[in-house]
């Protein structure tokens, strides 16, 4: 058994030091749904990966500063919708603090989560486990359910959306 030890070191990186080196990490880009208090809710969240295939799992990271941190954290499951390229759109609306389903088609899925229409994959989740993660939240949620369709996803890179190139072979 390997033991890890956690040694308190000082914090001498910056924190716009820090974002503009994750800026040079390509990611993909999702909008995350759950049943709010009053209606649904969805926040676009980049801090997405899959975390474990026995169970499947995959985490979210939420930042408290959020207005959607709370419902989202309060709702019983969750989906994650991996935007398609042509998506961006959509990623900007569930960025901004407007009413993010106004005129917005979805349907409802497990846990009351809405479901968005397009994309290239979506995975309805039931809430596993919370963590600490600074100043976000880690959300882990076990997949339920998963829907995937062809196309290319929208990637978010160095401030600006992108797209996969052209593969030949």
């Amino acid at each position: 058994m390997v033991s890890i030890t956690l040694v308190s070191a000082p914090n001498d990186v910056s924190p716009d030091d820090f974002r503009a080196a994750l800026a040079r990490w390509p990611s993909g880009v999702t909008v995350v749904t759950a049943a709010g208090p009053v209606g649904p809710v969805g926040m676009t969240v980049s801090a997405f990966c899959s975390l474990s295939l026995d169970p499947p799992l995959v985490l979210v990271s939420l930042a408290h500063a959020a207005t959607m941190h709370d419902p989202v954290l309060a709702a019983d499951g969750f989906a994650v919708h991996i935007l398609e390229h042509d998506q961006p759109e959509l990623s900007t609306r569930f960025a901004t603090p407007v009413d993010r389903f106004d005129g917005l088609a979805y349907d409802t899925g497990a846990f009351g989560a809405p479901l968005l229409h397009g994309g290239v994959a979506r995975l309805v989740c039931q809430k596993h486990a919370t963590a600490d993660g600074g100043d976000h939240t880690i959300l882990i949620g076990r997949v339920v359910q998963v829907d995937a369709h062809a196309g290319d996803p929208l990637l978010y890179y160095r401030g600006g959306y992108r797209r996969l190139a052209p593969h030949d072979g």
